[in-house]
């Protein structure tokens, strides 16, 4: 079919869907819809043709548009759309550019409000940025106008069906077995554990593998900004994150909902990720008798990592001396992880270490692999 066929086609079908009896054209109407515009225009379609037709309209018109195929790539794991100058995506753990290049910076904009209304956000002038969660857990972060200089920016981040186990970190390469079975039995053992890492370097897939470890008879409190972690315990509380509402009002951040887990008798509290004064609320949980916490940080190392969450325990807005916060973080950290991702895009773990309770300069840490 010619791109001028399928052009007088949608123009037939948006007409028909526009004459709905409450003026929103709804999906379910397509296929109608679909069929008076062929019969008008004396067309006939094979079966297989038409319904990639249909699915064509149907993503163009209510879905991601020329986005949809790639959200459909079980590899694919990250979509990236820097305005009108490409689309890229990440791609069995490679970043590749696509063919896909947006003309107009407002078929962005359109694709952009179809992802956040429904989740009740709002992007405009006032609010040139937006993060939202969509139903099927992709994180989605957008950014417009005048913020960004190429034009509306959309990422869209992508998880597996189901949640890794152990298990599958080891078959896949992330680390050895003896190395896992030792995080394992960390965890068990209700061992405080850090895992660390730059962005996209797997740090959340390890923490869910890790929390698999966790004993069933146990209660877990998670504490995510956009809600990736699936444990297949029983007893499970997952907290997320608010963001304020149009009038400014409702936010419901981290350090919030650390304080709330505190009183939901939590045998485990696990955060998705400290960014800033949460830390803090963190190490207080970790040495008043919630061992066995899990967590992680964006850092470049093992050592680098504690100094990191120094940094971010100081953001706290409580004045506490260097040194107790030094202390909180060697009585309550016990284990850290470092993972990275290398060149080829496969996730590996670099270092595990342990961290001894006693001062060091300012800390002890202990390799443990490789």
């Amino acid at each position: 079919m010619t791109v001028a066929a399928r052009a007088r086609i949608e123009r037939g079908v948006v007409a028909r869907l526009r004459e709905a009896p409450d003026g929103r054209p709804r999906r379910e109407q397509l296929p109608a819809a679909l069929r008076e515009t062929l019969v008008d225009q004396r067309l006939v379609i094979p079966a297989g043709e038409l319904r990639l037709l249909e699915r064509w309209l149907e993503d163009r018109l209510f879905g991601l548009g020329e986005l949809a195929p790639l959200l459909r790539d079980d590899r694919v794991t990250e979509v990236m759309v820097n305005g009108t100058r490409g689309v890229w995506v990440e791609r069995d753990g490679r970043l590749e550019e696509t063919a896909i290049h947006f003309s107009d910076p407002e078929e962005i904009l359109v694709l952009i409000e179809r992802l956040v209304a429904p989740l009740g956000r709002r992007i405009d002038l006032a609010s040139p940025l937006v993060d939202g969660r969509l139903p099927d857990g992709s994180r989605v972060h957008a950014v417009i106008p005048p913020i960004s200089l190429v034009g509306p920016v959309l990422t869209i981040r992508r998880f597996g069906q189901r949640a890794l186990s152990p298990d599958d970190l080891v078959r896949n390469g992330t680390l050895s077995p003896n190395a896992m079975a030792y995080l394992v039995r960390a965890v068990r053992e209700r061992r405080s554990v850090l895992v660390s890492g730059g962005t996209s370097s797997g740090k959340t897939t390890t923490l869910n593998a890790l929390a698999f470890a966790v004993g069933d008879r146990e209660r877990i409190v998670t504490i995510e900004d956009a809600a990736e972690l699936r444990l297949p315990q029983p007893n499970v509380v997952a907290l997320e994150t608010r963001a304020p509402s149009v009038e400014g009002s409702g936010a419901v951040d981290v350090r919030a909902l650390l304080r709330a887990a505190l009183r939901m008798r939590p045998d485990r509290i696990v955060v998705g990720e400290v960014r800033g004064g949460e830390a803090l609320d963190m190490l207080q949980a970790m040495n008043t008798g919630h061992r066995g916490s899990l967590t992680t940080a964006h850092a470049n190392g093992a050592p680098h990592a504690l100094m990191r969450i120094e940094t971010m325990a100081l953001m706290g807005g409580i004045d506490l001396p260097l040194e107790a916060i030094r202390e909180q973080i060697r009585r309550g950290i016990d284990v850290v992880v470092h993972q990275e991702r290398d060149p080829a895009g496969a996730r590996r773990i670099v270092e595990i270490a342990e961290l001894s309770p006693e001062r060091g300069d300012p800390y002890t840490l202990t390799r443990v692999y490789p």
